[in-house]
């Protein structure tokens, strides 16, 4: 009976099996990368917070601005600002279309 010949696959090793405990620099090395992460993501949520809060307070003076403007239109035409947001439109019932 001949001898199976033994190939990369069939070769036996403890490559796998080694825990990440067993070999310290390897272990300290991760919690030092994990270190290295939170304090990226840190950094990048506290400026997210500082984005999302100077959106949230241009938005409120946007409002601010456009409720002073319709406030404005309302006076000088003696009308209600309701009165001028719903108005119909011109009834058009085809897209408009450009002629080259």
């Amino acid at each position: 009976m001949p001898i199976p010949l033994r190939g990369l696959r069939t070769i036996r090793t403890l490559a796998g099996k080694v825990e990440l405990v067993s070999v310290p620099h390897r272990a300290l090395l991760q919690v030092a990368c994990l270190e290295l992460e939170k304090a990226r993501r840190t950094t990048e949520r506290s400026s997210a917070f500082r984005r999302v809060a100077e959106l949230d307070a241009r938005i409120r003076d946007i409002d601010a601005e456009q409720a002073s403007l319709l406030q404005a239109l309302a006076e000088r035409k003696g009308k209600s600002v309701e009165a001028g947001i719903g108005r119909q439109s011109r009834g058009r019932t085809q897209p408009f279309k450009i002629r080259y």
